[in-house]
């Protein structure tokens, strides 16, 4: 077996040697593949640039395509900038199973790629422009990363014979989520959360597309803010239509409000709305009613073109922790509206409580376990 080794080797080839003797060192055999722009010294415009990389891009995807059955272990890449980047879209586009290390300088956020992808970053602090004492001590990590991977049976624990039920949270829902959790649990399911933060998303998609997953508690589609009204989100355009063919109870856990950064650093248009520093970087911003109301008519849309059966139960006590009696963005009329706009498109119930509630969370299990009795074992 071996690890398949992308760099730009026009550019990085002194880096990309020295991982290799590094590698070869630790036992580890390497393949290379050359995801240079090749421009020869010559200034491209950025749009012959973008169209190099995407070239770049597309012809490292054919060559793993065509050698996929060669034996090999796990995709480590090297990358400043630019190539940073073209190895970012291919180490996205492998299969979910294969290791992949990525050695960067990272001068861009990486969320946006990664989120959906089980990519290991070193980052390399220093840029990749010749080999120095703090480069060489990061590629010399990446190799001693890499052949841990490479020689090591990683315990797993007892393996799950069925697949997991998929379920979204954030903090100002956890509560309720971890109820959902240890009910299922002692039911004796396997549980696997995602953080539905305008990240964690993208990777909660891409699982249930690709067959982890036999049910879903969207607890927290928060991300209906993130994506459609404001916030930092990973491209997901799947987030609530990618998991149609899996029974699915969905509650409106963290739509009440979009996610911000600093509070400092908001525009005015939002610190002048009912908002509360969740953390020193992260600042919750009260939803209009207007907003709720697409977001609702985004989800009732998707839901309704859902294969499996939907279940829908709105907490109208509270959408997220401040949502609630003397809290920071309590609004019991945007639930109201968000509830009301929803089932114009789909049926659903009302409940008393709040988001957070072990009723709640009973109710969302007892919806699931009613939707999947009949149903046929994973």
């Amino acid at each position: 077996m071996s690890v398949l080794l992308l760099a730009t080797y026009d550019t990085k080839a002194e880096e990309a040697n020295y991982l290799i003797a590094a590698l070869l060192a630790l036992g580890v055999e390497v393949e290379r593949c050359d995801i240079s722009l090749h421009a020869r010294g010559v200034q491209w415009s950025p749009e012959a640039k973008l169209a190099g990389m995407e070239a770049a891009t597309n012809r490292a995807i054919a060559e793993i395509s065509e050698h996929t059955g060669n034996g090999r272990r796990m995709v480590v890449a090297i990358g400043g900038g630019t190539g940073g980047q073209i190895a970012l879209k291919v180490l996205q586009s492998l299969p979910l199973a294969i290791p992949k290390v990525l050695v960067t300088t990272l001068p861009f956020d990486p969320r946006y790629i990664i989120a959906d992808s089980s990519i290991v970053l070193v980052p390399t602090i220093a840029d990749l422009c010749g080999l120095n004492a703090t480069t060489r001590a990061a590629l010399d990590q990446a190799a001693a990363i890499t052949g841990g991977l490479y020689h090591s049976t990683l315990p797993t624990g007892d393996a799950s014979l069925n697949p997991s039920i998929g379920v979204t949270s954030l903090g100002v829902t956890s509560a309720g989520t971890d109820t959902v959790c240890d009910l299922l649990r002692a039911a004796g399911e396997e549980v696997t959360v995602f953080h539905a933060n305008g990240f964690g998303g993208a990777a909660f998609t891409r699982w249930a597309q690709n067959g982890a997953f036999k049910s879903v508690i969207d607890y927290t589609p928060h991300e209906l803010t993130r994506c459609y009204v404001a916030g930092v989100n990973a491209d997901m355009p799947a987030r609530f239509t990618g998991m149609g063919h899996l029974p699915r109870v969905v509650l409106p856990g963290g739509v009440n409000f979009i996610g911000l950064g600093e509070a400092a650093l908001m525009p005015d248009l939002y610190s002048a709305r009912p908002h509360y520093s969740h953390s020193p970087l992260f600042t919750h911003v009260q939803c209009t009613e207007d907003e709720v109301v697409t977001c609702a008519d985004i989800l009732g849309r998707a839901l309704v073109k859902a294969e499996a059966p939907v279940r829908v139960l709105i907490p109208m006590g509270g959408f997220s922790s401040e949502d609630r009696p003397g809290g920071a963005i309590e609004a019991p009329a945007l639930r109201a509206a968000f509830a009301d706009t929803l089932e114009t498109h789909i049926p659903l119930t009302r409940l008393p409580g709040h988001i957070n509630d072990s009723a709640v969370a009973k109710a969302a299990v007892a919806a699931l376990q009613d939707i999947t009795k009949d149903a046929p074992d994973a």
